[in-house]
């Protein structure tokens, strides 16, 4: 494997960062740089590279401050254009998931449901300062006595809007495809039956943790592109699975590591958020998320390096198999292949599509280039995400 003698520093990177001097190229302008001039000439010429995805990450949400009514009152429950926001928090806090459905919605009593609109859909428009309407109930208290309160605000009569996303970036994810007789609605899309379409939701070569899979420069306190803005890594995310199962060049081969993430909503772009309606399943949001990798070592020059051949991941049966929990994937396949539009697979041939925007991946590195061309330095992780030693879980084959 590729030695790490040589290193370079946080503090290196930021100097030349701040100095100009750095050079900075995307995860898709990598790969062409080490085939012509190898690892170390690489690691030797650039100093940072940039990643991006854009896609639907459910276990997402804000955290709204309304700002203390007249008279006040502890909002026990509260709706956001009819979709109910979590308010077991305190009196005027409150956390709104993407995935809540407005209030009296069908859901799939007719089936499929449409999922029209949902906490995803609130996200994207408190963020394009749309108006929103704002409904609260609480029980009255002595200090707190208001029990209603309606309103129509926009995000800049919050006091505070706050994104936190527990599960985002997923390090890796399944190409589903459909094995039963019938058609299906999932979160992965509409599944047609007898493996007839495939869906996959990653940018590949341009996403975050497959660029770092080790997680060596990602952790609590890294700087981060977030919808526009910029935001931070808060912790692991939920469901972080590092020692999952590797490929002999220590990339994950399956979904692997998550990030929580955070940030302020004030400040973001509407372009690079999204409500999503999946039909037959529900509401979602898409995020977009574009994190640095400053080249420490070799190590990261290689793994920045790698292109969509050099990605796998494991074809699931969501018809039979994903939703009783049984079964093993059915195979592997390579981004390359997917992105192409049709992937061989078991002696068929079957159409593919994204659930992920790659030409908006690309615009999100681009532009976190541009930030850091212009003086956006690279955040030292202060706290570091659980990982595995490299080498274990990694396949020989």
């Amino acid at each position: 494997m590729i030695g790490v003698e040589i290193k370079k520093s946080y503090e290196e990177i930021n100097s030349k960062i701040r100095e100009g001097k750095a050079v900075v190229v995307t995860a898709e302008e990598m790969p062409k740089i080490v085939e012509s001039e190898g690892i170390d000439g690489a690691f030797r010429k650039v100093d940072v590279v940039t990643t991006g995805t854009f896609g639907t990450m459910c276990s997402s949400g804000a955290f709204i401050n309304i700002g203390h009514t007249r008279p006040r009152m502890k909002a026990s429950k509260i709706w956001l254009n009819n979709v109910e926001a979590y308010g077991g928090i305190g009196a005027v806090d409150c956390y709104i998931g993407a995935t809540q459905v407005q209030e009296n919605d069908p859901l799939n009593m007719v089936h499929p449901g449409t999922f029209k609109y949902g906490g995803g859909h609130v996200i994207e428009d408190l963020i394009a300062r749309k108006k929103i309407r704002l409904r609260a109930a609480g029980y009255g208290t002595d200090c707190y006595p208001l029990r209603e309160f309606e309103s129509t605000i926009t995000i800049d009569d919050l006091r505070n809007a706050i994104m936190f996303n527990p599960r985002n970036s997923y390090q890796n994810y399944n190409c589903a495809v459909n094995m039963s007789e019938k058609t299906i609605y999932t979160y992965m899309g509409i599944l047609k039956p007898d493996m007839a379409n495939a869906s996959y939701s990653s940018a590949g070569q341009l996403s975050p943790l497959l660029n770092d899979p080790y997680y060596w420069t990602i952790g609590a306190g890294t700087r981060i592109f977030l919808c526009g803005a910029a935001g931070s890594v808060a912790w692991h995310g939920t469901q972080h699975a590092p020692e999952c199962k590797r490929g002999r060049n220590g990339i994950p081969a399956e979904g692997g590591g998550t990030l929580a993430v955070v940030g302020n909503m004030k400040e973001m772009d509407p372009r690079f958020v999204r409500g999503a309606s999946f039909t037959g399943y529900g509401c979602s949001i898409m995020i977009g998320i574009g994190i640095p990798i400053p080249i420490l070592n070799r190590d990261l020059a290689f793994y920045t390096g790698r292109s969509d051949r050099d990605l796998v991941c494991p074809v699931v049966d969501y018809g039979i198999d994903y939703p009783s929990g049984t079964g093993t994937p059915l195979g592997e396949v390579s981004y390359a292949e997917l992105k192409s539009g049709l992937i061989e697979f078991k002696g068929r041939t079957v159409e593919t599509a994204p659930l992920s925007s790659y030409p908006m991946a690309r615009e999100i590195a681009n532009t976190l280039k541009d930030w850091i061309m212009r003086g956006f330095t690279i955040g030292v992780p202060q706290s570091a995400l659980p990982t595995v030693p490299r080498g274990k879980n990694d396949e020989t084959r």
